[in-house]
């Protein structure tokens, strides 16, 4: 039954008609009312038959037919339907993680709002791993990403390395350095250990000593001995002199673990977390003695050693248990009328000046690895580093070690408190920003926009005159003025963050107060010199201009108005203050300027490009060459035919020699093997004129010289790369011939020496051993390394003739190699030796890099590979006969063990062990690198 509603039912006061509706009357022209709206029907059931169900489906038909007309026009009023935008998933700041085990970082990364990856992403913006990281690894990032290790650190993180560098400043600076226990290093300062042994029972003193693995950690292998003669000298180890008076709390020795965040070295900033670790032994303390000296929860701190003691106590609090913090340390000093404000102070003055000593290593492993990242850039790496420190009775602070990856297991509460509030503040002070990849890009495409398009400006040609020659200085001046003003806001943008955002932390390096910043910035000159010798004088200059940059942005922007007003004014004539006597210039079209003395120019210059458009990149020279080399045997060039377009009337008949891209003159125009000339050009060179082209493609109009450039580029492509693989196979050929010299011997002695090592390798193998990854430190092996690298640049040179060897893709790879086999303290130039799969294992760098690497670069790989092999070997064997030569012993290398008689030396043995006459007089300039008379060279 369908009940119909009231004709000509009213509308209730004070209720308005819908719009809709109303609209819909107004386009339709029809009389809508409320009864054609709505109705109420009752559904029959399903069993209901008869004229009353067809009369309720046809009025349903009917409804549903007016319900679809008001859609449509409703559809009609509203419009077309605009599709929703779908929101863009917002992006976050992705976390590597699979390379650390604790559980804590990963907490800090998601209470920061970082987004953990959940593979091992390349393309993530922090990385943060447990263990050591390759140099390849390091150099492949970007700047937007960010990693937690220093390549270099290890410098200061291994106990010999750490005991080799300090005692190379105590000896210079002894004052300064005295916070490192008395150590010598095993096997090689072994009898240094038993002569002083000796002299202290002479003296009726009598010391514990401590020996250490030199790459050991959590207090495996450490033993104490009371007698020096007793300890191994045959092991890799580090002996100190043991601290047998430490500060006590409780009657229980401790030591602290203190926390410091290194986020750039670069310059170098470092900063020290104001809370720590203070880590008590398991048993009360004694002096050692020769029935306690094995009681190790007595002596040693080690929390992996006193966990197992019975006695060791698990905290509640921060205040209670074997582990404690340091704010209760301080406060304990407190309590007990100590200064511990002083105390404070002196252990990050120890942390600093360790930090100091590592930083020429530091400095230049990063630029090593980053070659194109500009000085004072934001640092890629970043490293928490653990320091252990001793306090004995009279509060003085001893450095034990340095932890580069030190633990943050969180097995108790202060564990989780401290190291909890250590990662979040370090993650929030390395001002991540979602931003930084976007604005990575864009600086790329800067930079290699920058590249493409800066031109050189040349002041020594014959026709640039004074002015100009000033000019230009002027112009230069600026742009240091710019830089300078761009790095100093960029420091103090940094500082004003670091103030803002470091949390718990205390920023020690460069230290706010004026004094000690002097000082710091002295030892670090000081520590140059020591370690950096031949760069001392360059380094030092950098260090002066970094660290003690005196000028403010104020300054150097009134400098900047200054050079842009003498350049206004023309001050910058060298003849005066003013702008340059005698007549008036007069410029042309072209933008050159030549003065009129009273006599009318006969001619105007044709074809006589701008100095805007004139100047050529330097990066373009050798893409002249070996074009205008093609075209030789191609198509040949006009200027070799001796016809030059665009000569001017009255002149000395010399054309502009200046070649564009494709190797001809910048008048006339012509392709390879195409054997047809281009129309002359006016006030455009060849090279512009198609880098315009390239830009102006949008109009679908291409000038004939346009349409030839873009069908040449292949063509050209192929060209060069056909050079580049010719050059790279003369490479090869000179690499072969280059042999290395030993001083004072020619090649066949010096071939008959590598022949004589190789045969003994048994006898010699755990001597070079020694002598390369114990003796030598880090910058004496990078030397050695460099005999080959110099000699190779000076290969390429002469080969590729080029002025930057730097930006030849061959000399890149080139440089990986040298990288990898100084990679984790030489071990990768050791692993060349081995017969087994190690001794290739350099290779592996080039199998995960997405470079192409063709077999000829290859083959110059191996060669240079097997250069430095041999130029160890020379190196080795000059030492030791010099060494021999000294003692007056002939050393066992230069003897034929397996000779028949067993005890002779051959006649060309001796003359082998012979060193030149001139051994006293030179050994002193070398003794730092290799206690000779000259260095090993190479030669062809």
């Amino acid at each position: 039954m369908i009940r119909q509603p009231k004709a000509g039912l009213e509308r209730m006061p004070g209720m308005k008609p819908s719009s809709s509706v109303s609209s819909l009357a107004s386009t339709e022209k029809q009389d809508v009312t409320l009864s054609s709206l709505m109705h109420y029907t009752q559904r029959p059931s399903a069993k209901t038959t008869g004229p009353l169900q067809q009369t309720g489906r046809r009025h349903d038909d009917r409804l549903d037919e007016r319900q679809q007309e008001m859609a449509e026009a409703d559809d009609r009023l509203k419009g077309p339907l605009i599709p929703k935008k779908k929101r863009k998933k917002k992006s976050l700041i992705t976390v590597n993680l699979s390379g650390t085990r604790y559980d804590v970082i990963r907490q800090m990364s998601e209470k920061l709002g970082y987004a953990v990856a959940k593979d091992d992403d390349p393309n993530s913006y922090l990385f943060w791993n447990d263990c050591f990281v390759a140099t390849d690894r390091i150099s492949e990032m970007k700047s937007f990403q960010r990693i937690n290790h220093f390549p270099g650190m290890g410098e200061i993180t291994r106990k010999d390395c750490l005991a080799r560098n300090m005692a190379k400043v105590q000896k210079q600076l002894a004052d300064d350095f005295s916070f490192a226990p008395k150590t010598w290093i095993l096997p090689a300062d072994h009898s240094l250990l038993l002569n002083y042994a000796k002299d202290l029972r002479a003296k009726k003193k009598t010391k514990t000593f401590i020996i250490k693995p030199s790459n050991g950690a959590q207090g495996h292998g450490i033993q104490l001995f009371r007698n020096a003669e007793k300890i191994p000298q045959t092991e890799h180890f580090i002996v100190q002199e043991y601290i047998d008076k430490p500060l006590l709390m409780d009657g229980y020795k401790f030591d602290l673990r203190l926390y410091v965040l290194v986020t750039s070295c670069d310059p170098l900033r470092v900063f020290l977390f104001d809370d720590g670790l203070v880590r008590l032994s398991t048993e009360k303390y004694l002096a050692p003695t020769e029935a306690n000296i094995n009681h190790s929860f007595m002596h040693l701190t080690n929390y992996s050693v006193n966990k197992h003691n019975e006695f060791y106590e698990k905290g509640e609090s921060l205040s209670s248990g074997s582990k404690r913090s340091v704010q209760f340390f301080r406060e304990y000093l407190r309590q007990n009328d100590i200064n511990d404000g002083l105390l404070w102070q002196n252990i990050g003055d120890m942390i600093v000046k360790t930090l100091i000593v590592s930083e020429p290593h530091l400095l230049h492993a990063y630029r090593m690895c980053r070659p194109g990242a500009a000085p004072g850039s934001d640092s890629v790496c970043f490293e928490v580093l653990g320091f252990d420190v001793l306090i004995d009775r009279k509060l003085r602070p001893w450095l034990l070690e340095v932890n580069r990856s030190p633990s943050f297991g969180t097995d108790e509460r202060v564990d989780y408190d401290i190291k909890s509030a250590l990662i979040e503040d370090t993650i929030r002070l390395l001002n991540i920003k979602i931003s930084d990849k976007s604005r990575n890009m864009a600086a790329q495409k800067a930079e290699a926009r920058k590249r493409l398009f800066r031109q050189n400006k040349r002041t020594d040609g014959p026709d640039i005159t004074e002015y100009e020659k000033k000019r230009q200085s002027i112009e230069k001046r600026k742009e240091e003025l710019k830089e300078t003003l761009a790095r100093i806001r960029k420091v103090s943008a940094r500082e004003d963050y670091e103030n803002r955002n470091r949390g718990r932390f205390r920023r020690i390096f460069p230290p706010d107060d004026k004094i000690r910043h002097e000082r710091y910035v002295q030892l670090l000159s000081s520590t140059f010199g020591i370690f950096m010798s031949g760069k001392a004088p360059a380094m030092q200059k950098e260090i002066q201009r970094v660290y003690n940059n005196k000028l403010k942005e104020v300054d150097v922007m009134d400098m900047l108005a200054e050079c842009e007003a003498d350049e206004k004014e023309g001050k910058y004539y060298t003849g005066g203050t003013g702008k340059p006597r005698g007549p008036k210039p007069l410029y042309n079209t072209t933008g050159r300027f030549h003065y009129n003395h009273g006599k009318p120019l006969l001619s105007m210059p044709v074809s006589v490009p701008s100095p805007l458009e004139n100047d050529e990149d330097e990066d373009e020279e050798m893409e002249d060459e070996e074009t205008e080399s093609m075209s030789a045997s191609g198509s040949p060039s006009m200027a070799r035919q001796g016809y030059h377009p665009g000569r001017r009337p009255g002149s000395s008949g010399r054309p502009d020699s200046r070649l564009s891209n494709d190797g001809t003159s910048s008048t006339f125009n012509s392709r390879p093997n195409s054997g047809v000339r281009s129309r002359p050009t006016s006030n455009m060179s060849a090279a512009n004129q198609r880098s315009r082209s390239l830009s102006r493609t949008g109009n679908g109009k291409h000038t004939p010289l346009q349409r030839s450039t873009v069908q040449d580029d292949n063509f050209l492509l192929s060209v060069v790369k056909e050079r580049e693989d010719e050059l790279t196979r003369k490479t090869l050929v000179a690499l072969n011939e280059m042999r290395i010299k030993f001083p004072g011997k020619s090649d066949q002695e010096a071939e008959y020496i590598l022949d004589k090592l190789h045969e003994n390798w048994k006898f010699h193998k755990p001597r070079i051993a020694s002598y390369w990854l114990v003796k030598l430190d880090s910058i004496k092996r990078r030397k050695v390394i460099d005999i080959v690298r110099s000699n190779v640049r000076a290969v390429l040179l002469r080969t590729w003739r080029v002025s930057d060897v730097d930006s030849l893709k061959v000399y890149r790879i080139f440089n990986r190699v040298f990288n990898r086999l100084l990679w984790s303290h030489g071990q990768g130039l050791w692993n060349c030796f081995s017969s087994s799969s190690n001794a290739t294992s350099w290779e592996a760098i080039f199998s995960k890099s997405s470079e192409n690497i063709c077999e000829a670069e290859l083959n110059c790989c191996r060669r240079i590979v097997q250069l430095c092999r041999d130029c160890l070997l020379i190196v080795y064997q000059f030492a030791a006969e010099a060494k021999s030569s000294q003692s007056n012993t002939p050393h066992p290398s230069s003897v034929d063990e397996h000779s028949s008689t067993g005890q002779s030396i051959s006649a060309r043995d001796k003359s082998l062990s012979l060193i030149p006459p001139n051994t006293q007089t030179m050994s002193q300039k070398y003794s730092k690198l290799y206690p000779a008379t000259r260095t090993p060279s190479m030669g062809s």
